[in-house]
């Protein structure tokens, strides 16, 4: 089973049209289904991240061919290109690091919108979903893949940009979680 974590509507929604999901509702949260994906919409912030990915933990069997994976969009630098996709390799958070891959770029994780670039990659969920899976000792396979869709410039990303960029990688992000 594929485990996703989006914090954004549009974000779930490119998931939701390519592989043809199916709506419910778990605990306070909207998921997304099939017989191979669950997709829940977290909400922004570390905090909303953190506790829908433990509603996906608490509320299904974990196995070893199961993968976790945060995805959305993200702000960076200009060395990035608007719709790049990304597999980080680790977060920072409040000043510290966990690093997973070192191979793998580092993104940053904000409590607000990033409107300058004091850092490479930023988004605002990251941690808390490493939080949740990183404390589960069944849960062997985790990614964290964000799209560039701004370079600090949020208030420039709109909903139908946002399914777009995600939509536009859904192929490479299978391809990158294999």
């Amino acid at each position: 089973m594929l485990y996703i974590v989006t914090a954004l509507k549009p974000e779930a929604q490119a998931f939701v049209d390519h592989y043809k999901l199916k709506k419910s509702k778990l605990n306070n949260f909207t998921i997304f289904s099939n017989k191979t994906i669950r997709l829940i919409i977290s909400g922004i912030g570390v905090e909303k991240a953190r506790l829908a990915t433990q509603i996906l933990i608490n509320n299904f069997d974990i196995t070893d061919e199961d993968t976790y994976l945060n995805v959305g969009i993200c702000a960076a630098a200009h060395d990035y290109a608007i719709g790049e996709l990304i597999e980080c390799g680790g977060v920072v958070y409040e000043e510290l690091e966990y690093i997973f891959n070192s191979d793998k770029p580092l993104i940053y994780c904000a409590k607000n919108e990033a409107n300058s670039a004091i850092y490479p990659l930023v988004d605002m969920e990251s941690y808390g979903f490493y939080d949740a899976v990183v404390h589960n000792p069944a849960i062997k396979k985790f990614h964290i893949i964000k799209v560039v869709s701004d370079h600090f410039e949020p208030e420039k990303v709109t909903k139908e940009e946002t399914k777009s960029l995600l939509f536009n990688v859904i192929d490479a992000i299978n391809e990158t979680i294999k």
